[in-house]
């Protein structure tokens, strides 16, 4: 019964081509933006480049693509280019030591830059810019959880990943909802407490989930009823560690599924403040909730 409701839900169309289209459209922008320009090349940005290195190599293989896209090279390069200088005199060394470890596979640089004292005590300094949901003082625990997915096969650094499991046990009460799936998505064995239940009573009648759910936030949220972003990170998360009532999933999946836009996103809006149309700023959640919503999307169909 479970797998008949899963393929009916799979069964509708979405567009792998059409996001995968937009994605690509959106790093193109990006690369020529001056605002994105670092000495080692385009930023590689929480919510447009992290989330397209994420999502566009799995958008590759179900379109049956052979090579990386140059927007997938550049990305990669740019960080393999922040190794020739020294971390620590960038404005936020955590940030790019992180995200080197998890797509390039620099483990060792990362473990150099972890915080060995104080309250942040193995996890790595982190852009708090008052911005929700990856630049507050609470990302710090965000950006600990994705240097945990970069670790999770690391066997020759104990005592650093024992430091990184530490903090992220001693520190996720109080997190948001939104960083404690990172978590469960990142270590599950950490997770405390019944997340599974907690996230599915947040469920929307609809099937989806609202940005506000995964608060608590610093600011009211500008947006009502269920939201791509949050709708796609929950559901990739659950479906990413087995969740036991996939059932549950299936009007989560019709949600994402119905949600795509003929221009290949699905819309999401800034936490933040009201952007003006069409602005770079004003997708950048949007580029994140396209991401997450395709990562979900293929998920389910594996």
């Amino acid at each position: 019964m479970i797998d008949l409701l899963l393929a009916l839900s799979l069964s509708a169309d979405w567009s792998p081509r059409l996001a995968a289209d937009y994605l690509d459209q959106r790093q193109k922008e990006w690369f020529a933006w001056k605002t994105a320009q670092t000495p080692s090349g385009p930023c590689v940005s929480c919510h447009t480049g992290v989330v397209y290195l994420l999502a566009r190599p799995e958008l590759r293989r179900k379109l049956g693509e052979t090579q990386p896209t140059p927007y997938e090279t550049g990305l990669r390069e740019s960080l393999e280019g922040v190794g020739f200088k020294e971390p620590q005199a960038t404005r936020a060394p955590g940030v790019q030591v992180v995200h080197s470890a998890l797509f390039l596979g620099d483990l060792d640089r990362m473990w150099k830059l972890q915080i060995k004292e104080g309250k942040d005590k193995g996890a790595w300094k982190w852009f708090h810019l008052d911005l929700d949901p990856w630049e507050q003082p609470e990302s710090t625990f965000y950006g600990a959880t994705l240097g945990a997915l970069a670790a999770r096969t690391d066997s020759g650094h104990p005592e650093q990943v024992a430091l990184l499991r530490d903090y992220l046990k001693r520190e996720q009460p109080g997190q948001p909802l939104h960083n404690r799936l990172m978590l469960l998505w990142a270590m599950p064995d950490l997770v405390e407490g019944d997340l599974l239940e907690e996230v599915l009573k947040k469920e929307q009648p609809d099937g989806g989930w609202s940005i506000e759910s995964l608060g608590p936030w610093k600011r009211p949220s500008r947006s009502s009823g269920s939201d791509a972003y949050a709708t796609g990170l929950v559901t990739y998360t659950l479906l990413k560690n087995n969740h036991p009532s996939k059932v549950r999933l299936a009007s989560a999946l019709d949600w994402l599924k119905s949600h795509q836009e003929r221009e290949g996103f699905w819309a999401s809006t800034s936490m933040n403040k009201e952007y003006p149309p069409d602005s770079m700023m004003s997708k950048f959640m949007q580029d994140a909730a396209t991401g997450f919503a395709a990562l979900a999307l293929l998920e389910a169909e594996r």
